[in-house]
């Protein structure tokens, strides 16, 4: 067995923290929508532990299915955000405050990853001009607080997928 002197392993402990050469390089990622939450569990239902907004980078640091644990850049905060909050491109702002304003919205993108965008329902709505969707308007204002949802889950004995 080799016998390797404190002061030596010490010395090696530290040049292989100082040196870039020996850093494995993290993934960055670009937040595409206007607004953001970081979340302490993979799941929507997750306490929000930041937030972040469209063109802000981020570092990946694990992915679970659609959820990514990532690094906010300039911060020690970490948490999970959904895949579909981020892209690989590095967004640039080149025309101010316009760009966030046209970006698609967290729901947006929910809905599109589902197959429904604002042109769907459109299209639906004008091939089918009998349905009354007045309630679906009511449904759509619906706010439930995260308060409320965890008291759902709690009454129903309840546990999300990914925990609170």
């Amino acid at each position: 067995m080799i016998k390797l002197k404190p002061s030596f392993m010490i010395f090696l402990l530290i040049g292989l923290n100082a040196f870039p050469a020996f850093a494995v390089e993290q993934k960055m990622m670009s937040i595409q929508v206007k607004k953001g939450e970081i979340r302490s569990t993979p799941s929507f239902l997750g306490v929000v532990v930041a937030r972040v907004s469209y063109g802000d980078r981020v570092y990946v640091r694990e992915e679970k299915g659609p959820w990514v644990k990532v690094r906010m850049t300039g911060h020690n905060s970490e948490g999970w955000i959904h895949n579909s909050a981020l892209t690989v491109k590095k967004i640039v702002f080149n025309a101010g405050a316009a760009d966030v304003q046209t970006s698609a919205s967290s729901n947006e993108l929910a809905l599109a990853g589902k197959g429904f965008s604002k042109q769907v329902e459109n299209e639906f709505k004008e091939q089918n001009p009998k349905i009354n969707y007045a309630w679906v308007n009511r449904m759509e204002k619906f706010v439930v607080s995260e308060k409320q949802i965890k008291q759902f889950l709690k009454e129903g004995k309840l546990t999300p997928e990914g925990g609170f």
